[in-house]
């Protein structure tokens, strides 16, 4: 999808809010002859068909300044206008500790929280556009992403050339990463490889996940290797090295483990009434009560990828473990933070691969 920001509309008024935003979406191929709702649905992620007809009705327009409805049909190469106000958005730690940069890469620390990319609800609270703000032109492009809750390492390049290389890594599994998570303790063994396919839930949201069984063979390959770092007598430290990138996999897995992450709001134990409570503004502090945390307590902690340069030899990067992780530990075990956690690249893919040699995979 093309996504750009009309220049110049003057048929169009803002309300004499210079805050407001005025898009410009173009209409590809692939999207010729749908519903606008549809349309909109998936220009802007995660934004139900509901809400999308919502944002219709209050403020998209055809460039000419005529009024467009739900049910009218895109066609191939016009253009769709949404006008809107000045948003509110929520309240988001918008510093960005920056790890390394050179002429070639920016790699930040994402606080959580920070969402990577405009969605309904934020528009300036966003990474990219801090990256924005704080390079100018040309601005640092992300080679990878992260969800709004997840804290941790993003590598941004400073080039074309350097972007296309670092997303060719990550594409063709050149990239090694581990993760943290703060889980709900359960059964698990030290250390083994879920190697459980997922797919899009058959029922319910549109944007949930699930294990695909028993037709595995419907579903994406997904394989993540973990470990047990610490144990409390309630929560427990997983460190988690995922071999595929699918949405939502380190979650989906764990739960398939029969645990969660602490926080979860799609996968954990309060279900889909939790997410319900966050989409609809209603999630408090009772309800970060019931999840364990406001966030899902995931960090993406250690990764390498080839030098985008050379193409030889390895870049590695770690993020400091992030306080709420911490402060949450201590809260729930009444215990110090583990103190000597171990390298993480002792969870490299040889490591990890030879520690599987000794495990059963968990398959469906």
């Amino acid at each position: 999808m093309r996504v750009k920001v009309a220049s110049a509309l003057p048929e169009m008024s803002l309300d004499g809010d210079p805050e407001g935003h005025l898009l410009v979406f173009e209409v590809t191929r692939e999207w010729g002859g749908v519903r606008l709702d549809r349309f909109v649905s998936g220009c802007i992620p995660r934004l139900s068909r509901n809400k999308a007809q919502d944002i219709i009705r209050a403020c998209a327009f055809a460039p000419d300044g005529r009024r467009r409805y739900p049910s009218e049909r895109v066609q191939v190469g016009e253009s769709v206008c949404l006008l809107r106000p000045r948003l509110h958005e929520p309240e988001t730690r918008v510093d960005v500790p920056i790890l390394f940069e050179d002429e070639r890469l920016v790699v930040v620390d994402k606080p959580p929280g920070l969402p990577v990319h405009p969605s309904a609800t934020y528009h300036l609270h966003t990474l990219t556009q801090w990256l924005r703000d704080h390079y100018g032109e040309p601005t640092p492009r992300l080679g990878h992403r992260l969800d709004r809750e997840t804290s941790g390492i993003l590598v941004c390049a400073r080039s074309a050339e350097i972007d296309r290389r670092i997303k060719y890594a990550f594409e063709h599994r050149q990239t090694e990463k581990v993760y943290l998570a703060l889980v709900e303790r359960c059964v698990l063994p030290q250390r083994g490889v879920v190697d459980l396919p997922l797919r899009r839930a058959l029922e319910g949201p549109h944007y949930r996940i699930e294990v695909a069984e028993p037709a595995p063979e419907a579903g994406w390959q997904a394989r993540t290797f973990f470990r047990v770092l610490a144990s409390g007598q309630r929560t427990q430290l997983v460190a988690l090295r995922p071999v595929t990138g699918r949405q939502h996999q380190l979650r989906v897995h764990l739960a398939a483990l029969g645990s969660s992450i602490i926080g979860d709001k799609l996968y954990g134990p309060e279900g889909q009434a939790a997410f319900d409570a966050y989409t609809m503004g209603t999630f408090d502090d009772l309800w970060a009560s019931r999840c364990g945390a406001a966030r899902h307590l995931l960090h993406a902690w250690w990764l390498s990828l080839p030098d985008p340069s050379t193409r030889e030899g390895s870049l590695t990067y770690t993020a400091p473990v992030p306080a709420d992780m911490q402060s949450i530990w201590r809260e729930r075990e009444g215990d110090t933070w583990p103190q000597r956690l171990p390298n993480p690249a002792d969870f490299s893919r040889s490591a990890s691969e030879d520690a599987a040699t000794m495990t059963d995979p968990l398959v469906a």
